[in-house]
């Protein structure tokens, strides 16, 4: 049929096609935009520092690496073989016998530093067990081998865990007994049939690597994106490290976490390079709506494993979760359940500082990662002093401390209803000078600016120490000698051991409001000193004895009264050395 022009022209036209916009996550990217000039030169200064502050390895310590994991795949083959053959199982199936190890973590995403350990999934069979064939038939063979160095089982742990040394190269190993009787060498553990049958602790060890191996997926534009990943994330875990918020143990973020984040920028910006993204990092995150949750995928759920998921529509627990980031491979979970409305703070303001720091300093990437001032930036302290027999006591009392001390953050949330901030610092700090085996960790405290607290400004937290101690001693592992002190600082007071060149920094003199605005100054931190405190101070630090404490010495400092009204007392209120847990009382209207 012919169509006059007449008819052709009177006939409709189809509106345009919208282009269709790809998604890389759960949202759509905000920018599809590349790299200007400016942006590939300002990358390459980036890289220039990232190389000079050593965050890559060299060439032989990665050879050691790859050296060590093929050494520890051979003993586990002949761990499983020998297992199978003392099990009574026939000599075909001795021989068919595997198991098989997968990394995760840094070292699966290609993001590792020098030194840093390697998260290692030791994947076995069926009938070989976590609790008798790994944490006591393996873990004694380690035990014998000259190659094997500070051996560590922590089998009551979230996810349980043998650490050690293998050649100097520190490893976390992991077990998870899979429904096989046979594992193959290629057995693909991101689907999800890996899981059945399968208990709570082996579901979480094997996600450590569906994990990491979900995020490498779900990072856009695959081989150019996952490099510009890698180097953003390096970037992130490097300043996160110098700003004191690295450590998910202690209630801020861990590598996983940190992975998390920088995946979801690159969904948002495909086609930014590393120093657009560590910027759009930090734009992201400024304005980040907590509790919204941080996904790289829709939530699975799958009803025939029946795992549960992260849902705070159906499960309370979740909807006190502050800071979700939420895990890709199923079963979905919230991987920093760890953080509190005080970490939570702190980050939030390191976010700030960050983006801050890059829209004034453009040109130059250094004022970004400036270490971060701890140990200047509170009038009081919390010093948690442990000490234990011998060094091996240590590493083991040290890690169940460390573990704990986020529960002693939360206590003290809840008993000052958040009136007291807390700034726990996740650095261990030891005086090498004493005979004994010592660690310290410190936590920052002040009231929250704009609250007003009753009782002279004083905060009790005598019971929530006790509560906290009493939690501690109750490890079970406990051994003669493992002891714990909490005490007081004031700054002036402060060891000398916590500051890099063992002693403290020249504080500058800061411009300060006029006297008037009381309120602000007790808001915002002490104001400059006048000369005579100034010199009173250098007399009250010189005849400070606390860089010189003993056990002995740090149980009377635990339990004797000391200034700003902290009052250690034992039960009967005699200044005596008690036997008991010290009792604190905290006031935060001296000036230090």
């Amino acid at each position: 049929m012919v169509v006059s022009e007449r008819e052709n022209a009177s006939s409709p036209t189809p509106p345009p096609q919208k282009a269709e916009v790809k998604k890389y996550g759960v949202v759509k990217p905000i920018s599809y935009a590349g790299p200007t000039a400016v942006d590939i030169r300002r990358n390459a200064l980036l890289e220039q520092l990232l190389r000079d502050s050593g965050v890559y390895e060299g060439a032989e310590e990665t050879a050691q690496r790859e050296e060590v994991l093929r050494h520890l795949d051979q003993i586990i083959k002949d761990w499983v073989k020998q297992l199978t053959r003392q099990k009574g199982y026939t000599e075909k199936m001795v021989e068919e016998a595997n198991g098989i190890i997968r990394t995760f973590g840094s070292y699966r995403l290609g993001v590792h530093g020098p030194n840093a350990d390697i998260d290692t999934l030791c994947i076995g069979p069926s009938y070989v067990t976590r609790e008798h064939d790994f944490f006591i038939i393996l873990h004694n063979i380690l035990l014998g081998m000259e190659e094997v160095s500070d051996l560590q089982a922590i089998d009551d742990a979230h996810v349980p865990v043998m650490k050690f040394k293998f050649q100097g190269i520190s490893i976390d190993l992991l077990y998870a007994s899979v429904s096989l009787l046979i594992v193959p060498e290629d057995l693909d553990i991101s689907h999800n049939s890996v899981l059945y049958n399968t208990d709570q602790q082996t579901v979480r060890s094997l996600n450590g690597c569906r994990v990491a191996d979900q995020i490498l997926k779900l990072v856009p534009n695959v081989e150019a994106c996952i490099l510009n990943f890698c180097t953003t994330l390096r970037c992130l875990k490097f300043w996160a490290k110098r700003r004191g918020v690295y450590s998910n143990v202690t209630g801020y973020l861990g590598g996983v976490n940190w992975a998390l984040l920088a995946a979801q920028v690159c969904q948002l910006y495909p086609n930014a390079i590393p120093s657009m993204l560590v910027s759009r990092f930090f734009r992201v995150y400024t304005h980040w709506r907590w509790p919204n949750p941080v996904m790289l995928s829709p939530i699975e759920v799958d009803d025939d494993l029946g795992f549960s998921v992260w849902d705070p529509r159906k499960v309370k627990s979740d909807r006190t979760h502050l800071m979700p980031i939420i895990t890709p491979a199923y079963p979905c979970m919230n991987s920093s359940y760890n953080v509190s409305s005080s970490t939570l703070h702190i980050m939030v303001e390191q976010f700030h500082f960050g983006n801050k720091e890059i829209e004034l300093n453009r040109a130059n990437w250094s004022a970004l990662f400036e270490p971060s001032l701890f140990f200047e930036s509170y009038k009081n302290y919390l010093q948690v002093d442990i000490v234990a027999a011998d060094a091996d006591d240590l590493l083991s009392w040290k890690g169940w401390v460390e573990s704990r001390l986020r529960f002693l953050t939360l206590k003290i949330e809840r008993d000052t209803a958040s009136t007291l901030q807390c700034h726990p610092f996740p650095n261990a700090y030891a005086d090498t000078s004493k005979p004994f085996s010592h660690h310290a960790f410190f936590m920052g405290l002040q009231r929250q600016p704009g609250v007003r607290v009753q009782d002279n400004n004083q905060f009790d937290i005598r019971r929530t120490v006790d509560e906290f101690k009493l939690e501690v001693n109750s490890y079970d592992h406990w051994r003669p000698g493992m002891d714990i002190f909490v005490s007081h600082v004031r700054r002036r007071e402060l060891p000398a051991y916590v500051f890099p060149q063992g002693h403290r920094r020249q504080r500058q003199v800061r411009h300060t409001p006029p006297p008037s605005t009381t309120s602000n100054r007790d808001a915002q931190g002490s104001v400059s000193p006048s000369p005579e405190r100034r010199s009173k101070r250098k007399h009250d630090d010189a005849s400070s004895s606390t860089a010189d404490a003993g056990p002995s010495t740090l149980k009377k400092q635990a339990s004797s009264p000391i200034q700003l009204k902290i009052v250690m007392e034992s039960e009967d209120g005699a200044n005596t050395e008690p036997m008991q847990p010290p009792t604190i009382r905290l006031s935060l209207e001296s000036t230090a």
